[in-house]
C-alpha cells in the first residue's frame, strides 16, 4: 500500500472543504476591509439612519404632493441649509472678530473698558480679577508679558475645541444629506430590515414588530430631544432679546442647534453672560445672568 496515493472517494470532499475555506476566508477578508473603510464614517451613518427614521413620516406626507424623489430632495436641502447657514454665519462672524482683535492688538489701538465697580466686591477672586482687568485696560503689552503663556494655552485649547465643534457640525450636515438618500429608498430599507430581523428571529411577524418598535423608539427619543432643545432655546432666547443683544436671533438659533446635537448650551451662554456683565448696568446684567444660567441648565430637569 502506497501512503501518497489519495483515495478517490475522499478527493471530492477534500476539494469541497478547501473551496468552502477559501470562500469563507475571502468573505472574512472582504468584511474586514469594508469595516476598516467604513469605520471613520460610522458616526455619520448612524446619525443618518436615526435622522431618516425620524423624518420619514414627514416624507410620507410630502410624497402625496411632490413625489418620492422631490420630497427626499426637499427634506435634504432644507435640513442641510438649517444646519449649514448658522454654522457659516458663526464661523464668519468669529473669524472677522478675531481679525479685528489681532489688528487692533498689533496697532496698539485695542480699547478695553475699565472694570465695573461691583467686580471688586466679589468674594475671594474679586480683587484679583479687578487688578487683572485694570492692567489689561491700561497697559496691554504689560498684561501680555505677564499672562501671555497662560493665554496662549487657553487660546490653543479654544481653537482645538472650536475646530472639533465645527467638524461635528459638518458631520451632522453630511448626516442630513445621507439621510435624504435613505429616505428616498425608505420602502426598500424597511423591507431589508424586516427580512434581516425575520432571518434572525425566525418569525416574519416578530421581525416586522421589531422594525416598528425600533422606528417608534427612535422617533420618540428624537422628538423628545428636539422638544427639549426648542424649549431650552426659547428660554435662553427670551433673555437674549430682553437684554437687547444685536445678534439675539442668530445666538438663539445656535443654541437650538447645539442643544439638538447634545452640546451644552452654556458654551454659548457663558461668553454672552461675560459680555453683558461687562457692558450693561449691574442690575439688568445680574438678572440676565441668573435667568440665562437657569435656562442653560434647564435640560437637566426637562429631559427626565
Amino acid at each position: 500500500m502506497q501512503p501518497n496515493v489519495i483515495i478517490p472517494e475522499r478527493a471530492p470532499s477534500l476539494l469541497r472543504l478547501l473551496d468552502s475555506a477559501l470562500q469563507i476566508g475571502l468573505v472574512g477578508l472582504l468584511i474586514y476591509a469594508c469595516s476598516r473603510i467604513m469605520l471613520p464614517f460610522a458616526g455619520i451613518l448612524l446619525w443618518s439612519v436615526i435622522l431618516a427614521v425620524m423624518l420619514y413620516p414627514l416624507h410620507q406626507r410630502l410624497v402625496v404632493r411632490v413625489g418620492n424623489r422631490w420630497s427626499a430632495t426637499l427634506i435634504g436641502l432644507v435640513s442641510v441649509l438649517l444646519m449649514l447657514v448658522p454654522l457659516v454665519m458663526v464661523v464668519t462672524s468669529l473669524g472677522s472678530s478675531i481679525l479685528v482683535f489681532v489688528s487692533d492688538l498689533q496697532d496698539s489701538s485695542l480699547m478695553v473698558s475699565p472694570p465695573p465697580p461691583w467686580l471688586a466686591d466679589l468674594p475671594v477672586v474679586g480683587q484679583k480679577l479687578t487688578d487683572t482687568w485694570a492692567l489689561v485696560a491700561t497697559n496691554i503689552p504689560a498684561a501680555l508679558a505677564k499672562y501671555g503663556k497662560m493665554l496662549g494655552g487657553v487660546a490653543s485649547w479654544l481653537a482645538a475645541f472650536a475646530g472639533g465643534l465645527a467638524a461635528g457640525q459638518l458631520s451632522f450636515v453630511l448626516s442630513f444629506a445621507v439621510a435624504a438618500v435613505l429616505i428616498a429608498y425608505g420602502e426598500g430599507c424597511t423591507e431589508f430590515a424586516s427580512r434581516l430581523l425575520e432571518r434572525i428571529t425566525g418569525s416574519k411577524a416578530q421581525g416586522s414588530r421589531l422594525v416598528a418598535m425600533t422606528a417608534a423608539t427612535i422617533r420618540g427619543v428624537a422628538v423628545g430631544v428636539v422638544g427639549v432643545a426648542v424649549i431650552q432655546s426659547l428660554l435662553i432666547g427670551i433673555g437674549f432679546f430682553a437684554i437687547g443683544l444685536s445678534s439675539a436671533g442668530v445666538l438663539t438659533l445656535v443654541v437650538l442647534l447645539f442643544a439638538i446635537v447634545q452640546v451644552p448650551a452654556l458654551l454659548v451662554t457663558l461668553p454672552v453672560i461675560a459680555y453683558v456683565l461687562a457692558t450693561e448696568a449691574t442690575t439688568p446684567a445680574i438678572i440676565f445672568s441668573i435667568w440665562t444660567v437657569i435656562a442653560g441648565l434647564s435640560d437637566n430637569f426637562l429631559k427626565p
